[in-house]
């Protein structure tokens, strides 16, 4: 699977000096000249990638976007820096502006985000993913929002207001365990699920339109034999799960790949990986098993929409 970044609208080779510290994290602010860009590899049959940051503090071992760090220093230093697209809010209704008057028949599609995360914690200070929510709401997008966060419970008053809304909760693992060693600044496995929850049943609350969920185990990480089944289960409440292995690594190349930290934890997990294609396979055989009433995705197709 390859992920071009096509991001190159901010001038990140000036950020000498951090404007701030929130957390662990050096925070830059910059104006981006584009806010809307060409989605591609996985995730090219949507028209735009919306990325209101970039870098991530959440720092997950395993994750692809740290290849498009602007350097090498950044991309060591995964985690530990964001840059706030300050103006995304006002670029992006200028950008949605033209669309609409190119393309008046037809919805624009973007995916939320692709090379960062939306409700990573700063954005509980930024707000700027809600001033992009609520600029979005008047030009009536298909809209994807990928997170690991339960920050996205805060917007739930916008969300219901998205006629075509799909919300990915990121839950690669089953065992907190395994969360703490591949992800330990992330969020805890059973917030996310209740966040998830939340949705739905507030959603119903409001009367608004109820968005479509999924529970994205991208990459699928060990979850411990005796936990696997009541993991499983307690994703019943989705209409849709989705799997994937980890991302094949190109060492040298701006493409979307598995960081060596997450192929070096893989040593501690050799019970998992030295079987991996047979262990993938059985989980896989666990959830259509168990989730009968629920869509099971691999890879790509189930990054869509619909």
């Amino acid at each position: 699977m390859e992920l071009q970044d096509k991001e190159y609208t901010v001038d990140t080779s000036q950020l000498l000096v951090a404007s701030e510290k929130f957390g662990s994290a050096d925070i830059y602010g910059q104006n981006a000249k584009s806010i809307l860009n060409k989605a591609t590899g996985f995730i090219k049959a949507y028209d735009f990638t919306l990325n209101p940051y970039r870098g991530c503090q959440y720092g997950c071992t395993y994750c692809y976007a740290a290849a498009f760090s602007p350097n090498e220093k950044k991309r060591d230093e995964w985690g530990k820096w964001v840059l706030i697209k300050e103006n995304a809010a006002e670029v992006v209704e200028k950008e949605l502006m033209r669309w609409q008057k190119k393309n008046y028949d037809k919805l624009p599609s973007i995916y939320m985000s692709s090379v960062t995360d939306p409700y990573q914690p700063i954005e509980s200070k930024t707000q700027l993913t809600r001033r992009l929510l609520e600029v979005m709401l008047e030009y009536r997008p298909i809209l994807v929002i990928q997170t690991r966060s339960p920050m996205i419970t805060r917007d739930i008053d916008l969300l219901q207001r998205f006629k075509n809304l799909r919300v990915n909760m990121s839950i690669p693992t089953g065992s907190e365990l395994v969360r703490k060693d591949f992800e330990p600044q992330t969020p805890s496995i059973k917030a996310r699920l209740n966040a998830m929850k939340k949705i739905k049943k507030e959603i119903h609350n409001f009367t608004g339109y109820l968005p479509k969920l999924s529970i994205t185990i991208t990459p699928l990480l060990p979850t411990l034999p005796e936990e696997q089944e009541s993991f499983i289960r307690q994703l019943n409440f989705v209409d849709r799960v989705v799997i994937q292995d980890f991302h094949v690594s190109h060492k040298g190349s701006l493409v979307a790949s598995t960081r060596d930290a997450a192929i070096d934890m893989k040593k501690k997990y050799e019970w998992w990986y030295s079987n991996q294609h047979e262990n993938y396979q059985q989980f896989k055989g666990k959830l259509l098993e168990i989730l009968s009433d629920v869509e099971v995705k691999e890879g790509k197709a189930g990054f869509t929409y619909e």
